[in-house]
């Protein structure tokens, strides 16, 4: 079973990330953080298989996040599950070595479509 570590400082969009992830068909097993320090500390103790993170968060911010786990050696799968999705953002996103970003509104589907040409 594929482990998924959920970073987002709201608890509400956790839950509609885990949500949304079981409606796309994924049974993983969930871990969540609460903001991006607690995410580098959560994949530190024990690496995910794959990372789903906001990208404001307060402490570290999900880029930051993404550039520090790269520093520190991870190459853990990373995706971004973000309410904007600016071409900037995207540029940087892939220039840190994220995997995809998800902007809202999302569906079941657009998680399919992110996820699967890559962790399938």
């Amino acid at each position: 079973m594929i482990r998924v570590l959920i970073a987002d400082d709201s608890r509400v969009m956790r839950q509609i990330v885990i949500r949304t992830l079981r409606q796309a068909g994924y049974d993983w097993d969930v871990r969540e953080a609460s903001d991006g320090q607690e995410a580098l500390e959560a994949v530190r103790a024990d690496e995910p298989d794959v990372v789903l993170s906001d990208w404001n968060m307060p402490n570290l911010t999900g880029i930051d996040l993404l550039r520090r786990l790269r520093a520190e050696g991870f190459s853990t799968p990373f995706g971004f599950v973000t309410s904007e999705g600016s071409d900037e953002m995207r540029t940087l996103a892939d220039e840190a070595g994220a995997l995809f970003l998800i902007a809202k509104p999302f569906t079941a589907d657009t998680f399919r479509d992110a996820i699967d040409p890559v962790l399938a």
